[in-house]
């Protein structure tokens, strides 16, 4: 999969793809069949292209495997180093926690009845 978002910053900031190349220190048709997505870019390659460009990784990230994600969460994304770590709304946090809240106390009364049923089936 063509990384078209790499390919547009790379041109708005008008470098070619031998200048990326020579700052990534590998030939150009190493870095092309990146852009192409003929190759993968590994995690640090990315961080380094975001250097090079001066932009936040998510810009021009695009990952190589051909799942998607779509999160209409409104859950952000920060970079930090090859760490992500996301921020999820308090409300979708909230409705978790009732949630485990409900199947908690649903357990526990299963756990009563099985105990009830166990007792009256000795007598």
């Amino acid at each position: 999969m063509e990384k078209e978002k790499l390919r547009k910053k790379r041109e708005t900031k008008g470098l070619s793809q031998c200048e990326i190349a020579d700052k990534m220190c590998m030939d150009v048709s190493n870095y092309c069949r990146r852009e192409k997505g003929l190759k993968k870019i590994a995690i640090y390659e990315w961080e380094k292209l975001a250097g090079i460009l001066e932009v936040p990784l998510e810009e021009i990230y695009e990952p190589d495997d051909k799942q998607v994600f779509i999160c209409n969460d409104n859950a952000t994304v920060h970079y930090q180093g090859t760490n992500v770590i996301y921020s999820i709304p308090e409300h979708l946090l909230e409705t978790q926690r009732k949630y485990i809240e409900k199947l908690e106390n649903d357990n526990l009364e299963l756990k009563q009845r099985a105990h009830s049923i166990t007792n009256n089936n000795t007598i």
